[in-house]
């Protein structure tokens, strides 16, 4: 498995972080097989939240690898917290209260990143920067970062929080990529040029801020109607050249949806979410492959992007 460093921290992680947002719809045995595929391939960084399952998922899936000293030293854990049922919540209390929880559900001592998962309007950065010092002096906590938020969010944080953000993770898969598509309509006319980030990607490189990648196989929001574009009647010239790449690579589908993402020189890190052995496979896979600039825009705009 190929590594990146993660933000400017000097830790080295897997090109690939799987998520563990569905470990709660598995059996125990899947989970277990699950997990040994994964650390077998060399992707063992797991991404969890408090959100996920209740935090079930974060029980199951300390019990699948079978938690000790020892394999704890092994593997790099990241979970989230922020998102409560019906509203969120970046108070130093409920910061403070979630790290806990995952850390007992988790049956370690400390995680390797930490991150604010939905950005929450009533924040007050004063009290994220106690709740981060807190966490780090008593080392629950060895690095932060934040999910979905734009550049001057994480400046507002970044005021007050003495911790490097080392992680922004964000939505993006080749159909959906206004991230990178309004960096290409600079100046133009057209909706492309819409700028509905803040350029977050150049801010995020700027700033030594590793991007991970959520929902890479999604057209859309999972939760507002998007849905799967691999095999997609939505997508055909899309999924026809994927399926003409993947020939050519001899991988799956799955491995050159990834393939297009991870040759975007900002080192962007996807997140996987299957919990399916061999799907895990394919998408390491994609790690050994590098598209030609011609393969990755002829992608980008037969999912219906266009250039200016």
């Amino acid at each position: 498995m190929k590594t990146i460093n993660l933000g400017n921290s000097g830790l080295q992680v897997p090109a690939l972080a799987i998520g563990c947002m569905r470990m709660d719809g598995v059996t125990k045995k899947e989970a277990e097989r699950f997990v040994k595929t994964a650390l077998e391939l060399g992707a063992n960084f797991f991404d969890h939240a408090d959100r996920y399952g209740g935090g079930s998922c974060e029980t199951i899936f300390a019990e699948a690898i079978g938690m000790t000293a020892a394999v704890r030293e092994k593997i790099i854990l990241q979970s989230k917290c922020g998102i409560r049922p019906t509203y969120f919540d970046f108070s130093k209390k409920y910061i403070l209260e979630a790290a806990d929880g995952i850390l007992k559900r988790l049956k370690t001592g400390y995680l390797d990143v930490f991150l604010l998962h939905r950005p929450d309007a009533l924040m007050e950065p004063e009290e994220v920067a106690e709740a981060f010092n807190e966490l780090q002096t008593t080392g629950k906590v060895r690095r932060f970062g934040v999910s979905n938020q734009n550049p001057m969010q994480i400046q507002l944080l970044k005021k007050y929080v003495k911790q490097p953000i080392v992680v922004n993770q964000l939505q993006l898969s080749i159909p959906n990529a206004s991230m990178i598509t309004s960096g290409l309509h600079v100046n133009m006319g057209e909706d492309g040029a819409v700028n509905r980030d803040g350029s977050v990607l150049d801010f995020c490189r700027l700033h030594d801020i590793t991007i991970q990648a959520w929902s890479p196989f999604q057209y859309g929001n999972p939760w507002a109607g998007g849905g799967l574009f691999l095999g997609s009647e939505k997508y055909p010239a899309l999924n026809a050249l994927i399926d003409e790449l993947a020939k050519k690579y001899a991988v799956t589908n799955t491995a050159i949806a990834l393939a297009w993402i991870l040759r975007h020189p900002a080192r962007i890190q996807p997140l996987t979410g299957t919990m399916n052995s061999d799907r895990l496979r394919d998408c390491v896979a994609a790690t050994d492959i590098v598209l030609t600039r011609e393969e990755w825009y002829g992608l980008y705009t037969a999912a219906g992007n266009t250039l200016p």
